[in-house]
């Protein structure tokens, strides 16, 4: 009886054994099946996700020429299926175009309330503050003039001074070289220069399409003095200070450097993919925390205060 119970007992244990081994491989099994599954729904996911792609153009300010560029450079790497052409014309045309649905962005130095006819138009765009720009007056490098107020800024612009020994230069003709009446850039400086100052109709300065070609004239003028975005500061031109500030972004931060302005990118109120995909790449930290500030621009977060769209400043 004995041996006859030990052997029931092995016999059970070695079913029971047989059974765990069994239901292992059962699990196993049924966790393979399940990998499996899962990773073929992985490819699947996959494959119906669709690369993004498109085309895109952006036409407008100048003045924020150089960073859309670089910007749409790095994008198009990471997105092989968009393309993106950047183009100049100024800020009035990118909002004109904008408006018009002929072109995916709109850039532009000023708000688009200040250059548009029908308000109605407002409604079918969206305004994307990308970052800030420094402005400033440029002179030929003979010029002996380091600092101008805004008064004689004023007195230059408006015709009424004409000769650098009237403000402490050299007895030397200024010729002033202004940009185009559409200029996001134009509007900013005579915004803060000018402000309700009228020019007189006698007064007629050379002007130029660009802020690229305007920096070349400047540069290669004697007595010329025309005004540019930070952006566009190299050694072929000399940088003035307005009213003992420097034209640096720590001064356009806190509003001590007054002639500044947003830099817009106008899209549709509702962009394609693509489109609505690169604006948010502009805000990313890829342009944010390093484009931006590489190509001589200020990040919207480090502004100390803030303009609306009819020039009023105020702190944050």
């Amino acid at each position: 009886m004995q041996g006859n119970l030990m052997s029931r007992r092995n016999f059970v244990g070695a079913a029971a054994a047989t059974a765990a081994t069994v239901a292992a491989f059962s699990l196993a099994g049924c966790g393979s099946n399940g990998s499996s599954d899962a990773k073929s729904d992985a490819k699947e996911d996959k494959a119906e996700t669709k690369a993004l792609s498109g085309t895109i153009t952006a036409v407008g300010s100048t003045a924020l020429q150089p960073l859309c560029e670089a910007a749409a450079e790095q994008f198009m790497e990471k997105n092989s299926g968009v393309q993106i052409t950047v183009q100049g014309g100024g800020s009035g045309q990118g909002i004109t175009q904008i408006t018009q649905g002929a072109v995916q962005i709109g850039n532009s130095d000023v708000f688009a309330e200040a250059k548009v006819k029908d308000t109605a138009d407002l409604e079918k765009i969206a305004d994307n503050k990308v970052c800030i720009v420094g402005m400033g007056p440029i002179v030929n490098k003979d010029v002996t003039v380091d600092d101008l107020t805004i008064d004689q800024l004023k007195s230059i612009f408006t015709g009424e001074v004409t000769n650098w020994k009237e403000v402490g230069g050299a007895d030397a003709a200024i010729t002033v070289i202004n940009r185009a009446s559409g200029s996001g850039t134009r509007a900013t400086f005579e915004a803060a220069v000018l402000g309700d100052a009228k020019v007189p109709d006698t007064f007629k300065p050379q002007e130029q399409d660009s802020s690229g070609t305007a920096a070349k004239m400047v540069a290669s003028t004697p007595g010329a003095i025309s005004y540019l975005a930070f952006s566009y500061y190299d050694d072929t031109v000399k940088a003035l200070k307005v009213g003992g500030v420097e034209p640096k972004e720590a001064n356009v931060e806190d509003n001590s450097w007054t002639i500044w302005a947003y830099e817009h990118m106008y899209t549709a109120a509702d962009p394609d993919e693509a489109t609505k995909a690169f604006i948010e790449y502009m805000m990313s930290d890829d342009v944010q925390g390093e484009l931006v500030e590489a190509q001589g621009y200020i990040p919207v977060s480090g502004m100390k205060v803030e303009k609306d769209a009819s020039g009023k400043v105020t702190k944050k």
